[in-house]
């Protein structure tokens, strides 16, 4: 995810050709702070679980990424590289692009950033064409019948959501080369999928943060964007699991839909209900800031938090008033406080047990 993934999904296209020359998982209803918090969500144990796959992911987190360390968007974790000569054409390219959303601080970055990656090609990539599906399911199943339709020589996907969006990348795979990015589907037809460590790594590297900040009996709210996206579940299947082991009192688990008024009203309603939260624990950073407000409106001492390395929470000071804050990165795996990242994605030759993958 951010940029140093977008950069590389951008080039992967080309890489690609190159190297061998109407149902939703979104909740219904619009974003706004609820008058009352709902329950909490169930367990993620299942379908959104892999026992092997979360052990994997946490070793990676101590592991040495290979490539060149100038250029930390095309190292790999432990890359193994695949034959796709089937998909040699002559170039230019006409490069297709099919995004969730641009709605949230890093999905803009990361679009900015595929932009700029396409300038630097102008031998090799003809035309670029991108559609937006506003972070709607159907939408996307449309935009990718549409570009799959047209004169696209590869297609790039960021799935809004997985098992939704699986029937239609599919489909598009039986048509062209498919490189899906970010967050991922339930099938292998991609040539490549490009991806960070993983949601698990994410998600324990928070929980053992927050863990050891508030302490077993402590009391922890867990925000979340929305249900059904592999990577959210992944990270919350993870800290779940620590948070149990550890004691803490996880006093509610919300749904925000990355709606940072929604976010703020949680908030508040439980300070309201529990009298005080220890920690804030967060599938995706962007509402951070409208959390702390929440406490700095109650009168109540920052918590310990877990948000990301975005621009927004960076400059609001508040890492600095709440020391008590992490930000797992590299780019969703590891954490840091002020170092940039050096763990990337490759682009479109590394497979399953690296940071990303390309198949057949």
């Amino acid at each position: 995810m951010k940029r140093s993934t977008t950069l590389a999904a951008a080039a992967a296209g080309v890489l690609l050709l190159l190297a061998a020359a109407c149902s939703s998982d979104i909740p219904t209803g619009g974003a706004g702070p609820p008058a009352a918090p709902a329950p909490a969500s169930p367990s993620a144990a299942g379908e959104f679980f892999d026992q092997a796959e979360h052990d994997r992911q946490l070793g990676l987190r101590d592991a040495t990424p290979e490539g060149d360390p100038a250029q930390p968007w095309l190292q790999a974790l432990e890359p193994t590289f695949v034959d796709t000569a089937q998909y040699a054409a002559p170039g230019p390219y006409d490069v297709c692009f099919s995004n969730a959303s641009v709605d949230n601080p890093w999905r803009q970055v990361g679009w900015t950033t595929m932009q700029a990656e396409v300038d630097l090609h102008p031998d090799e990539i003809a035309s670029f064409t991108a559609l937006d599906a506003g972070a709607s399911d159907d939408k996307q199943i449309s935009d990718i019948q549409q570009l799959v339709g047209g004169d696209c020589d590869a297609l790039i996907v960021s799935p809004n959501t997985t098992a939704t969006l699986t029937p239609a990348v599919e489909a598009a795979c039986r048509q062209l080369p498919v490189i899906v990015f970010d967050r991922g589907v339930d099938t292998d037809c991609p040539v490549t999928f490009i991806h960070p460590t993983g949601g698990y790594a994410f998600g324990a590297t928070a929980a053992e943060f927050l863990s050891e900040q508030v302490g077993a009996g402590g009391k922890v709210l867990a925000l979340r964007v929305l249900p059904g996206v592999d990577v959210l579940e992944n990270r919350w299947a993870a800290a779940e699991r620590i948070f149990a082991d550890a004691g803490v009192d996880v006093v509610g688990v919300e749904f925000t839909e990355n709606d940072t008024a929604t976010a703020k009203g949680v908030v508040s309603d439980y300070l309201q209900r529990e009298g005080e939260i220890n920690g804030i624990w967060m599938d995706d950073g962007t509402a951070a800031v409208a959390a702390l407000e929440a406490f700095e409106d109650a009168g109540q001492p920052l918590p310990a938090i877990s948000g990301e390395d975005q621009q927004q929470f960076l400059e609001s000071g508040r890492p600095r008033t709440s020391p008590r804050s992490r930000r797992p990165t590299r780019p969703t795996s590891g954490a840091r406080r002020s170092s940039p990242p050096s763990r990337s994605s490759r682009a479109s030759r590394c497979r399953a047990n690296g940071s990303c993958r390309s198949r057949r």
